[in-house]
């Protein structure tokens, strides 16, 4: 019992490291824009991001639940190392202020942990179910497609706008601003659809394992409980990450941050009600990135930053899966 107590709690830890990273997101372009000040916007995120879990179901909780095939016996050992390297990366690249994935860290973790304790065959490598991932393959490819996907469509609509607009880009500076309410919202409300569902599939994987649940269907009280924790996480710890994705990328305009928030919005829904596991980060700084692109201000563009978060990335899934290797002894202990 006080292994999944414990398990459970890391998972929350987790979901709050989340909140440092990827939950930022969400108000980085308002706040770099200076539409809305730090404390309204993560208010005004809050509210959304506990709405996102509730009401766009559990498609992508019951994907991450589905990543590990290990006797219930061992679910909590695995679980907790999982989580315990995805939260200790999540800090390590917090406190350096490198908007990394914390869905690559989660997987990575799960993979680490699954392996050195069952082996090849405690991990489904999965593939696809028609268009729903499945598995460690199908979760990789919806995280290659997903900054993709964000990129092409800021990109696509930045050049739309700045050639339709040219001529009124001092008009729409009001529109623009009173718009990056709706699509701040929108992304708020997409990103706890898809990052608070992960750690909702961790926690109910491992109360189906302990006899607690009969299915994957998480009670009310672990959605609000994961949305509470990430919405923590952006209050307390996002304003690092916040500064490296809305200013140090490329300087943002009000257009420019209604065109990366509802870009980056549309592929993070389409992706939850896919079940399919994406990180907000990602999809974020690609879009940022495809604006300086759609500008033609590629020598705006800090690359030397875009280079630090691609490192981050790569680095991500293998770092938190040596970690999670390395903390089994400690979980074998505590779930003796």
């Amino acid at each position: 019992m006080t292994g999944l107590v414990l398990a459970i709690a890391m998972a929350l830890l987790f979901t709050l490291t989340n909140g440092f990273h990827d939950a930022a997101n969400a108000i980085a372009t308002l706040v770099a824009t200076r539409v809305a000040r730090p404390l309204p916007a993560v208010a005004f995120a809050a509210f959304f991001n506990l709405l996102g879990p509730l009401l766009l179901g559990a498609a992508v909780a019951n994907t991450i639940a589905g990543i590990i095939q290990v006797p219930p016996s061992q679910e909590v050992v695995v679980a907790g190392a999982a989580l315990t390297g995805a939260v200790i990366w999540n800090l390590a690249t917090w406190w350096r202020g490198l908007p990394s994935s914390s869905s690559h860290a989660l997987v990575g973790g799960l993979v680490g942990a699954a392996l050195v304790e069952g082996g090849i065959n405690a991990v489904n490598w999965g593939g696809f179910d028609g268009w729903r991932p499945v598995g460690v393959i199908g979760v990789l490819a919806a995280l290659a497609i997903s900054p993709v996907l964000g990129f092409a469509a800021a990109e696509g609509l930045t050049r739309l706008a700045h050639r339709g607009l040219r001529r009124a880009s001092a008009r729409m500076g009001g529109p623009a601003k009173n718009g990056q309410w709706f699509t701040s919202g929108w992304l708020a409300f997409s990103h706890g659809a898809n990052d608070a569902q992960k750690a909702v599939g961790i926690v109910a994987a491992l109360l189906v394992a302990t006899g607690h649940l009969d299915s994957l269907s998480a009670p009310l009280w672990v959605k609000l409980a994961c949305s509470i924790a990430l919405t923590a996480g952006t209050a307390f710890g996002g304003w690092s990450i916040v500064r490296t994705i809305g200013q140090r990328i490329v300087r943002l305009r009000p257009l420019d941050g209604l065109v990366s928030q509802g870009s980056s919005a549309s592929v993070i829904i389409a992706a939850s009600v896919l079940g399919a596991p994406v990180s907000t980060t990602q999809v974020v700084s690609s879009s940022i990135v495809g604006i300086g692109v759609g500008r033609r201000r590629t020598r705006h563009v800090d690359w030397r930053i875009v280079g630090n978060i691609g490192i981050a990335w790569v680095t991500t899934m293998p770092a938190a899966a040596v970690i999670a290797a390395l903390s089994l002894p400690l979980w074998r202990w505590i779930a003796s």
